[in-house]
């Protein structure tokens, strides 16, 4: 549904479909008619298909259904987790004390439930000893694996290697 729907006098179609409050329909009718039925009953009449042929509108008390969307809208967004991605930079020569202090960090991460973005860059000659690298981000990935798994192998971009983890369930 659209944010804002035409109510009651807003309403500038001479025919509409109308469903009453309970659900039921009650057919084609001209607006004007179905605009006294809703005033009887002390209801708004709301086009809810505004598209249709002929527009649908439902007799209904709209304060009260614009109020239970936003609660609606607002519990969604109470519920939904938003992923934050964390990043641990590494060189090819990192030494095993600091790729395990790196490696804990990653864990500390993943713990929390965040994606870690593991980046190896490479500078200089380095660049002809890819291997190495390579070495190091297996060695990297074995150390945080019962914590998360990649998404996919360790790629190349531009200078530097890469591996997205995501923590297990």
């Amino acid at each position: 549904m659209s944010k804002e729907l035409a109510i009651n006098d807003q309403i500038r179609d001479k025919e509409i479909r109308v469903i009453s409050d309970s659900g039921e329909q009650l057919g084609i009718m001209a607006a004007k008619d179905a605009q006294i039925m809703a005033n009887n009953k002390n209801l708004d009449l709301v086009m809810i298909s505004p598209n249709a042929a002929p527009p649908v509108c439902k007799i209904m008390d709209y304060g009260k259904h614009k109020y239970e969307q936003s609660r609606k809208e607002k519990e969604a967004r109470k519920n939904q987790k938003t992923v934050t991605i964390k990043e641990v930079r590494l060189r090819p020569g990192i030494e095993a004390n600091d790729l395990n202090t790196k490696a804990n960090n990653a864990i500390k991460f993943l713990k929390k439930g965040d994606k870690v973005k593991v980046e190896l860059r490479f500078r200089g000659r380095e660049l002809g000893h890819k291997d190495i690298g390579k070495e190091v981000m297996l060695k990297f990935i074995d150390i945080v694996k019962e914590f998360g798994e990649p998404t996919k192998a360790p790629a190349f971009e531009g200078n530097s290697m890469v591996v997205m983890i995501d923590p297990k369930k």
